[in-house]
């Protein structure tokens, strides 16, 4: 008797020196290739990519990894994430343009003068930028003139009005493209202030919408003969 019980110390006394070994530290918990739930110290590198939990001792939850993700549920979850994220971009786009529409406008008869404001400042500069061009022509012509009067004296260009000439030519190519740049921004506020035209239209369109169905039916009253 006395002999059993010496065992049964020295088998408590292994299982609390086991036990204490682990004491403080992490445990892992995951399923095996055999779909049977494993609990170690360690975790082979084969299973880590199925998921597996770390657990204290007494077997409470400390995290739990998921499982790796499959390139194709990857790139579902990417394509479905940034769907959201572009159509949530897309609604506070579309709230900040409404809102600035109703500030900046009562009506149609807004936009469309504010249209036409800018459009005649465009329209402004162009001719100032003609008017230069016309002016540059004029000079052009005048430094060429005296060139060839040179050369038909016999005579060499002076360096000067050679550079003189080539700087001309480079100050109309300049004014030609700004004055096309300047009938593209036409188009563009063409464009955009139709672009507001359109929402706006739509945002009146609701508001009477919510108006009439604001309103309460009209009562049915019998009429008597």
């Amino acid at each position: 008797m006395n002999s059993n019980i010496f065992q049964a110390s020295i088998l408590l006394a292994a299982f609390l020196i086991s036990l204490s070994a682990f004491a403080g530290s992490e445990l892992y918990r995951y399923i095996n290739e055999k779909g049977v739930q494993v609990i170690n110290d360690s975790i082979p590198p084969e299973f880590v990519t199925n998921g597996y939990d770390v657990i204290n001792v007494d077997g409470s939850l400390i995290k739990r990894v998921p499982r790796q993700l499959t390139e194709d549920e990857l790139r579902f979850r990417n394509t479905d994430e940034s769907r959201a994220r572009m159509k949530e971009e897309e609604a506070v786009r579309m709230r900040a343009w409404d809102e600035s529409l109703l500030l900046r406008y009562s009506d149609i008869a807004d936009i469309e003068a504010a249209q036409n404001r800018a459009e005649r400042d465009l329209k402004i500069r162009i001719s100032i930028l003609k008017s230069n061009l016309t002016s540059i022509k004029s000079q052009i012509e005048r430094e060429q003139r005296k060139a060839a009067d040179i050369e038909r004296n016999g005579r060499e260009v002076p360096v000067e009005l050679s550079k003189n000439i080539d700087t001309l030519r480079m100050e109309i190519e300049d004014t030609e493209q700004s004055i096309q740049v300047r009938n593209e921004e036409i188009a563009n506020v063409k464009a955009s202030y139709q672009r507001d035209i359109d929402r706006f239209t739509k945002l009146l369109d609701r508001v009477e919408m919510r108006r009439q169905q604001s309103q309460p039916a009209p009562s049915k009253q019998r009429k008597y003969y």
